[in-house]
């Protein structure tokens, strides 16, 4: 008697079990090792421009905080909730010496200290035993940085070495976009998806030169070689592409430990990279980033924005052409809002960013111990960031 064979479903859904990301190197609240990494370095959380005498609710790493700027152009950064009774202090009133709470006048200047106690006897005579919690604030590079970790281990806020010495008809521009594609100023999903893209340097050649249409210089388009190496402070992506015509075109990227990215302009400008950006976490599940780059004094962007398709921006596309033509948000949000890392399968093309993760793993353990990450500078002198990213057409 013959058997009827059953047909053999290999791989089916039935009974899959829910994908897990890696909250060590996702997840960013306070006491998370990722979240205390990122607080060991000052961070950027606002454009300058955006700490005016109108306070403004940001939110960074989970936590909601206001920034202002005093009438004498000191930049602060406080909790929202007045000390004194908990009023917000987003309808605070800044003035000379900080920000007033708007319930019972109380003021604190940029470092918390409570200066004036209106309603009290003698202004206050214990308000010095008052102090709003705040953080350390310093304007640099056209952006406004934070500390936002452990006092006793705050570090020197560094030079980026791209971004000094620059011509008289130049200026240091900031910008806050969460992809440079387009989008929204936060992006709806984890961090750590945007920033790997600086090292999936394949990606290119399928996403935004075959699938959707070139969107950069047609030399991106040819599928590279490419070398991960570890540098002194993270990972870089060394892409050789053998031009039609012969040349050899040499491209570089670089991720920096935790959360800085440095990627050469795609549009064929020549030479070393002269702009530097910041992955800024919102929460576990949004992030904005900071750039801060060269540009003529003229000039109101760091580089014009793509058009993407038809001669659309990316926001001004339908949900369908969005469909039709994704880039960088939609592969990225498309993952989730928190990609599950238990579901990936990684193989030769994602060499890269397995380095940076581990790279990571490492700096959280260095933390743990108590020492001091990759990229913490106690020495003036030598707290530079170098970058060895850039585009460089005819390479030898």
């Amino acid at each position: 008697m013959e058997v009827e064979s059953k047909p053999v479903f290999m791989g089916s859904l039935y009974g899959k079990k829910p994908g897990k990301h890696i909250p060590e190197i996702t997840e960013v609240s306070q006491g998370t090792p990722m979240g205390e990494l990122l607080r060991r370095y000052w961070q950027p959380v606002a454009l300058a421009k955006e700490a005016t005498t109108t306070p403004k609710l940001i939110q960074v790493f989970g936590e909601e905080l206001i920034l202002f700027r005093d009438k004498s152009g000191r930049p602060g950064l406080v909790h929202p909730r007045c000390a004194h009774r908990g009023t917000s202090l987003i309808y605070g009133k800044v003035e000379e010496r900080g920000i007033r709470c708007c319930y019972h006048g109380w003021l604190f200047d940029v470092e918390g200290k409570c200066v004036e106690q209106p309603c009290e006897p003698n202004n206050g005579e214990h308000r010095s035993k008052v102090r709003q919690p705040w953080y350390p604030v310093q304007d640099a590079y056209d952006l406004v940085f934070a500390y936002m970790g452990p006092p006793e281990k705050m570090p020197i806020l560094p030079r980026v070495e791209a971004l000094e010495g620059i011509n008289a008809d130049q200026k240091i521009l900031g910008e806050q976009k969460a992809f440079a594609s387009g989008g929204p100023a936060i992006a709806d999903c984890n961090w750590l998806q945007y920033f790997e893209n600086a090292l999936d340097t394949f990606h290119v050649s399928v996403l935004h030169s075959n699938f959707s249409g070139l969107q950069f210089i047609p030399e991106m388009a040819v599928m590279p070689n490419v070398e991960w190496s570890l540098t002194k402070l993270g990972v870089k992506a060394t892409q050789k592409r053998v031009l039609p015509d012969g040349r050899l075109f040499l491209r570089v990227t670089e991720a920096l430990a935790p959360n800085v990215r440095s990627v050469p302009d795609a549009f064929g400008k020549n030479g070393p990279v002269d702009r530097i950006e910041w992955t800024i976490p919102v929460d576990d599940t949004h992030f904005t980033t900071f750039t801060a780059g060269v540009v003529h004094q003229d000039a109101t962007v760091i580089r014009e924005r793509r058009v993407l398709h038809d001669g659309k921006l990316w926001e001004d596309m339908t949900e369908e052409e969005h469909r039709a033509f994704p880039d960088d948000r939609e592969a990225q949000v498309g993952q989730g809002p928190i990609t599950w890392h238990t579901d990936e399968h990684l193989v030769t093309s994602d060499v890269g960013l397995v380095m940076f993760r581990r790279l990571l793993q490492r700096q959280l353990a260095v933390v743990a111990a108590g020492n001091d990450p990759l990229g913490v500078w106690r020495n003036k002198e030598e707290a530079v960031i170098q970058l060895e990213a850039g585009n460089f057409f005819d390479a030898q």
